[in-house]
């Protein structure tokens, strides 16, 4: 194996700043040839009745595949389709109602070559993005987007890097302005990611996360404190809901409440849980999001939170600890 040339921090860090400012000088050269071909090319992917197919091979099939996930996931229904595999078979997956989206710096490789003339025949459109806009692929396309740079960062101008920057901005340039045409906003990017942190924050509601039923406490009015504390034991909640013929909440009696009734009375054998229960207990919504009863806890500084139907009823109860767990907070 050969040996690895001596090198200096300085060096390594030089190298490191001549990479990103020849990549950022690629996307402020992009910027400034941005033209109405672009918003062409919006409007086409915004009035597409089928899906974006998204193609490209080696490195560009990488930025494809990255393109493609950006579209789906900002309301641009799209798919990666390797050029290679569409040669074999995978161009099954492309309608009439498709768009093509061709991805290739030079715009003459073999396979989207050997695929867009297939698409046209289809009745697909297709959407091309070059860096030679005088290439094969470049002209049949019905639209173009020049992606072409001045030079790799790569020292000998081989390895695709400063062009694949280019491609894969282009690409989240189109995905931006196609989401901002729709009016896409945060609760439709989390109906995208509903197992990210934003998805649950936006997707899950009070209902989804409170207890209830049998795994609910609950005491009557009349009832004993040793009733109550048997309840809290059973249920595991640090609390009983207090409720009256009808259902309705009239107190809460929490472990803090029992802390500071000791302190009051010393003596509590022989008290019903009125005389301890604290009244008006903070209530929630079944349909408010968690994270909203989240924060409202969280400034309260609860640990609980009783949820009552339309009507007025106990209908279940929040514990910041079920929060935590379905990773509201």
């Amino acid at each position: 194996m050969n040996a690895i040339p001596a090198t200096t921090p300085e060096a390594t860090l030089a190298s490191a700043r001549r990479t990103l400012a020849i990549e950022a000088q690629a996307l402020r050269d992009l910027e400034a040839r941005l033209d109405d071909t672009f918003a062409q090319a919006v409007d086409m992917l915004l009035h597409c009745r089928g899906r974006v197919v998204v193609t490209g091979i080696g490195k560009t099939g990488h930025v494809a595949s990255k393109v493609a996930a950006t579209l789906a996931s900002t309301g641009t229904p799209a798919f990666f389709m390797h050029a290679g595999e569409a040669a074999h078979g995978d161009l099954g997956m492309l309608t009439a109602d498709d768009i093509l989206l061709a991805i290739s710096y030079s715009g003459s490789g073999s396979e989207l070559l050997t695929i867009a003339p297939v698409a046209r025949r289809l009745g697909s459109r297709i959407l091309a993005m070059t860096g030679k806009p005088s290439s094969e692929l470049a002209k049949l396309a019905d639209i173009h987007l020049d992606v072409s740079v001045a030079q790799e960062a790569c020292p000998m101008n081989l390895a695709p890097t400063a062009s694949t920057t280019a491609a894969l901005a282009m690409g989240d340039a189109l995905a931006v302005a196609c989401l901002e045409a729709r009016g896409f906003g945060p609760e439709d990017f989390a109906r995208s990611h509903p197992g990210g942190a934003l998805g649950r924050r936006l997707l899950t509601h009070v209902r989804d996360v409170m207890r209830q039923g049998g795994a609910l406490p609950t005491v009557s009015v009349d009832a004993t404190l040793s009733r109550a504390l048997e309840e809290m034991s059973a249920k595991g909640m640090g609390m009983t809901v207090v409720i009256d013929e009808n259902r309705h909440p009239v107190g809460i009696f929490t472990d803090g409440d029992l802390r500071r009734l000791i302190e009051r009375r010393g003596d509590i054998r022989g008290l019903t849980i009125t005389e301890g229960m604290t009244r008006s207990p903070r209530t929630v919504q079944a349909d408010a999001l968690a994270v909203v009863a989240a924060e409202q806890m969280d400034t309260l500084r609860l640990n609980q939170m009783l949820v009552l139907d339309d009507n007025g009823a106990l209908l279940g109860a929040l514990h910041m600890h079920d929060l935590m767990a379905a990773k509201v907070v």
